[in-house]
């Protein structure tokens, strides 16, 4: 039984690693073009990279947002389905 807690915690720990990644991934390299593009221009203004970020990330969760729930289901499919185990 530890064993199998154990194993739905580090299933949702990996999990929220998967769901979070797209959305990391794509503010990250927003964030990096930006920063780029201001060192090259010598525009030294912090708030510039916001409004880009916001747009990147609202465009990747519209563009990842069905695989992102396929995952979710799944998993949320395999946690309800092993409940009977974790009882016994």
């Amino acid at each position: 039984m530890d064993a199998a807690v154990l194993s739905m915690g580090q299933k949702a720990v990996s999990m929220a690693l998967v769901l979070s990644a797209p959305f990391l991934v794509t503010g990250l390299v927003v964030g990096l073009v930006i920063s780029v593009f201001q060192a090259a221009t010598q525009i030294q203004e912090m708030t510039i990279s916001f409004v880009p970020k916001i747009v990147a990330v609202v465009l990747a969760g519209v563009v990842f947002g069905p695989w992102l729930l396929k995952v979710l289901v799944s998993f949320t499919r395999e946690l309800l389905t092993g409940i009977p185990e974790l009882v016994r």
